[in-house]
């Protein structure tokens, strides 16, 4: 009705998180908050005394939701409380990361101020929470200047995150001054995506071992969790689901807590204590079910678990042998080591990188171990805090989980990385071999199966300069890719388009495709 007797259209997106970065941020902090609160609400009502108040809850709901962003809390006459509960950190993040990737799609081609307007937003309505938090009684009470602190960096990392993926923005990498962009121009080309892939891939093994040892403690000691909830619980149906809830907020610290005891320095349950495997030392715990989940004995077996930072080495170690053995990977983009026919108008080319050498795949290496060893830092830092004052002031993975990290991954990235390559590259030398022995005329070399010759499969033939490669059906295994002719046609100027590729790269594609049988096959090119 508004839109008829105005005579003009209402504009899309008005009063959606994605009209502006300023109410996106906004948004996003108002529903965190209302996540928050919803199951903390429905607990006030089940078990509100004379003595709570709405303004109490509500209160209860603003502190929380600061220490979901890492903020400190006060309790009581001065225990400090800074444990995060990182499920809630988590939640907070990936609603400013979709905010952010809204906002940033709404406004492009202009998105360089997205972050900061977003974060603005937010804190706008951080700043009153933590404001009527600071006021509390006897209970949890917020620490502005430091919680604001927290929330802003929090905002600004997640907006930025949203803001290069949501939008579909790649920027260049960041190549920090001196020393590190000399090491960074060091780097072998394609090295920074399989770093991401071999860092990536190892600490999601380390995650996931930390999640099974977690797992399975929560099912073995079920008889000493039972105690801790009842006592805390005093037989009230509601209490129990508050401790069940609190449990739950609290599952992803306890799950890098037993990452960290999977990588051998373990975690600390207060001041001078740690359990490590094979040795645990810790005095009286308060009644609290995951606490009750850690070792109280120490044993020989303990030291089983470290077999998880050995695989997830290992696999860092084939993922960077492979992409050194293959230049990087599929986009890697360096000059070929020779060129044969191709149309003028190849700018569209993806060409593969050549093999790494030897020195460039142990600084890539090195620079995996550092990565991981750094992230494992980070999450250790995040995943610990205090729960109180005294022997409960530091709580969480040991200070050594990062630096040992580091010394798992150098220790087994950096030789796995380099026997990977040498193996990739010693199977691929009778390829390399038979291209050298044709001089690019006669019969193609063969693939190795019944019927697969080159000759057949875009190889070699006498009287013609043809790129060897087979054309195949997988999208990872296409033939531009082994240096087969273009199945986009002719070029330009007529003649036939050949994508170049360097000789040991196309070797080292070929002996993996002979490597994994049921791959390579496809229709013969006309």
């Amino acid at each position: 009705m508004t839109q008829h007797l105005m005579g003009r259209r209402i504009p899309r997106g008005v009063g959606s998180p994605g009209s502006g970065p300023l109410l996106a941020g906004a948004t996003a902090a108002l529903l965190g908050l209302a996540v928050t609160g919803v199951p903390v609400l429905v607990l006030w009502v089940l078990t509100a005394t004379g003595h709570d108040s709405a303004a109490d809850a509500a209160r209860l709901v603003g502190v929380l939701w600061l220490l979901g962003h890492g903020g400190p809390l006060t309790r009581g006459a001065g225990a400090p409380l800074s444990l995060t509960p990182l499920l809630l950190t988590l939640l907070n993040a990936q609603l400013l990361r979709c905010a952010a990737a809204r906002a940033a799609v709404a406004a492009q081609p202009r998105t360089g101020p997205v972050p900061a307007l977003l974060c603005t937003g937010y804190l706008l309505v951080a700043l009153p929470v933590a404001l009527a938090c600071a006021a509390g009684g006897g209970g949890l009470r917020a620490e502005p200047l430091p919680d604001l602190l927290a929330v802003a960096l929090l905002g600004y990392a997640a907006a930025q995150w949203g803001v290069h993926g949501g939008a579909g923005f790649v920027g260049p990498a960041p190549v920090g001054p001196g020393r590190l962009a000399a090491v960074r121009r060091r780097l072998p080309a394609g090295s920074p995506g399989a770093v991401r892939a071999a860092v990536t891939a190892g600490l999601l093994i380390l995650l996931a071992g930390g999640a099974l040892l977690f797992g399975m403690a929560a099912l073995l000691r079920t008889d000493t969790t039972d105690p801790a909830v009842r006592a805390l619980a005093g037989g009230s149906v509601p209490a129990a689901l508050g401790v069940l809830l609190s449990c739950l907020l609290l599952v992803p610290n306890a799950v890098l807590w037993a990452g960290a005891y999977a990588l051998g320095p373990g975690f600390l349950l207060g001041t001078d204590t740690v359990v490590a495997p094979g040795r645990v030392q810790h005095g009286a715990l308060p009644d609290f079910p995951l606490l009750a989940l850690a070792p109280t004995t120490a044993s020989g077996w303990q030291l089983l678990v470290l077999l998880v930072p050995a695989l997830a080495g290992a696999v860092a170690a084939g993922l960077l042998g492979r992409a050194a053995a293959w230049g990087g990977g599929r986009r890697a983009a360096v000059e070929p080591a020779y060129l044969v026919e191709a149309a003028e108008d190849d700018t569209d080319r993806a060409e593969p990188g050549q093999p790494w050498r030897a020195p460039g795949t142990a600084l890539a290496g090195l620079a995996t171990a550092a990565a991981a060893g750094a992230l494992v830092a980070l999450a250790g830092w995040l995943a610990g805090g205090a729960a109180g004052g005294g022997r409960m002031a530091r709580l969480g993975p040991s200070f050594a989980c990062g630096t040992v990290a580091a010394g798992w991954f150098a220790v087994l990235v950096l030789p796995g990385a380099l026997v990977v390559r040498w193996w990739l590259l010693r199977r691929a030398a009778p390829a390399a071999a038979a291209w050298d022995e044709s001089a690019w005329a006669g019969p193609g070399p063969g693939l190795g199966g019944p019927g697969l010759h080159g000759s057949e499969w875009g190889g070699p033939a006498s009287g013609a300069l043809v790129l060897a490669g087979p054309v195949l059906d997988e999208p990872e295994l296409d033939g531009p890719e082994l240096g087969g002719p273009d199945p986009r046609g002719d070029g330009p100027h007529g003649r036939r388009r050949l994508v170049p590729r360097s000789r040991a790269a196309l070797a080292a594609r070929w002996t993996a495709l002979r490597l994994r049988p049921g791959r390579g096959r496809g229709e013969r090119p006309e």
